[in-house]
């Protein structure tokens, strides 16, 4: 059954696997599926109208992106987050902020600024539509991009992981504002695109430093605010 309880649309043979992984990983990133909850194989494969296999596979890719966990019971469950490990997380996502966009700053490739560009206007249709997920995947696109200009595959490749990583600790700091994103980090965008136009490579890292900070300081907010959800989350 998809969310609004209809049969999953039959897929072509061979895309099993794919279909599973993509869907599952939309709603464990959305929240949809929050942190602790089941994902038996028999239930999914009813689900999606599949064998087991795909849906094995699917679970397996999952656990390898940090997103499922097998207990040792060998029940699947999405995985908790743990808030635990958040400032050394927090320290890695600055770092790469501020690499990636001071490298950014001292290329040009017109090409690659287009696509920047572009997941900026994305990102900006997101916030104005309240679409949180849409957000978040266009936030990680935009600084992905940064990063690929900045032309460091290994650079690019961390940040991405990292940026997976947070998704569902951004999920729950937009639901604080009830989706209603404040245009701030659109124009925190707008700023940084500017300083990497012009090639300032010094202002272009204090604006990353800054959007870094000031994302961290949030969230770090949000979860002292509501330590209690924090706990039934991390602890189901």
């Amino acid at each position: 059954m998809d969310n609004d309880g209809r049969p999953e649309t039959p897929r072509l043979r061979g895309s099993g696997t794919q279909t599973v992984y993509d869907r599952l990983r939309q709603e464990i990133l959305s929240m949809r599926l929050e942190p602790g909850s089941p994902l038996d194989e028999v239930r999914l494969s009813e689900r999606f109208g599949m064998s087991r296999t795909p849906v094995r596979e699917a679970l397996l890719r999952l656990s390898s992106d940090g997103l499922v966990t097998t207990l040792p019971n060998r029940n699947t469950i999405v995985s908790t987050i743990d808030f635990a490990s958040l400032p050394p997380y927090f320290d890695a996502l600055t770092l790469m902020y501020r690499v990636t966009t001071r490298g950014a700053a001292g290329r040009k490739d017109p090409a690659r600024m287009a696509v920047i560009r572009q997941r900026q206007c994305e990102f900006e249709a997101a916030v104005r539509a309240h679409d949180a997920y849409a957000m978040i995947e266009a936030n990680r696109e935009f600084h992905v991009a940064i990063a690929e200009l900045a032309g460091n595959p290994y650079y690019t490749g961390f940040f991405g992981r990292l940026l997976d990583e947070g998704r569902r600790i951004l999920r729950l700091y937009y639901s604080t504002f009830d989706d209603r994103l404040p245009l701030q980090y659109v124009e925190e965008h707008e700023d940084m695109i500017a300083a990497i136009e012009a090639g300032d490579i010094e202002k272009a890292d204090r604006l990353a430093i800054a959007h870094a900070a000031q994302i961290v300081r949030q969230i770090q907010d949000y979860v002292a605010r509501d330590m209690h959800k924090a706990v039934a989350i991390g602890n189901p």
